[in-house]
């Protein structure tokens, strides 16, 4: 079994994706004052982003946390995980 999952944004109930969004806005150090919306902006930015599916929602079973990701972030992370589990390091 993998220890990451794929999460569908149409699963999460509206509030929860609108605070997952809004930590990767804050996280990523995005501007909020730029789009006019401010964060309201960005996250429905981001939520035409998921649907486009440049951005993914991924959750740690091993951790118990669920993080907002670009595809690049997972990808990095992905091969970075794999090489250590090859090493036997997780």
């Amino acid at each position: 079994m993998s220890r990451f999952i794929e999460v569908p944004a149409r699963m999460l109930p509206p509030e929860t994706l609108d605070a997952l969004l809004e930590a990767f806005v804050t996280r990523q150090g995005y501007d909020t004052t730029d789009t006019g919306a401010g964060m309201g902006g960005w996250v429905a930015e981001l939520k035409q982003q998921l649907e486009r599916h440049e951005l993914i929602i991924a959750h740690d079973l091993e951790l118990e946390m669920t993080e907002v990701m670009t595809l690049a972030q997972w990808r990095s992370f992905g091969r970075d995980l794999a090489d250590d589990e090859e090493e036997g390091d997780y």
